[in-house]
């Protein structure tokens, strides 16, 4: 909260007072149920049109040799999409952590 002071007023309508408390929480926890969901919508639009209408070619002639959206491109941007879930549920399921401080794979001792 403390990178929006710089609009007067922005941070008490957002967190619902100048303190964190019931409100700011659950504001924040709706903001980080639908953000995810409105990135993905603008993704799948934004491929969407991309290969539509195709993208530029910088050179500017324009030819007929077109490759259709449906099955080639939708089948490369598809697996392309597994792959990225894969890794990341190999990530989150797995805990493969190679770029982590070594000191986080050290079990807590309670009673120490």
């Amino acid at each position: 909260t403390n990178l929006l002071y710089f609009i007067p007023g922005l941070v008490s309508w957002i967190c619902g007072g100048y303190i964190v408390s019931d409100p700011t929480l659950k504001r924040f926890f709706v903001l980080h149920f639908i953000f995810p969901f409105i990135a993905i919508c603008i993704v799948f639009i934004h491929i969407f049109f991309l290969h539509l209408q195709g993208s530029t070619n910088p050179l500017g002639y324009d030819t007929a040799l077109k490759i259709p959206f449906y099955p080639s491109l939708l089948c490369l941007d598809i697996k392309g999409f597994n792959n990225v879930l894969v890794l990341f549920l190999a990530q989150s399921l797995f805990g493969i952590l190679p770029l982590s401080h070594p000191d986080n794979a050290i079990p807590v001792d309670r009673y120490a």
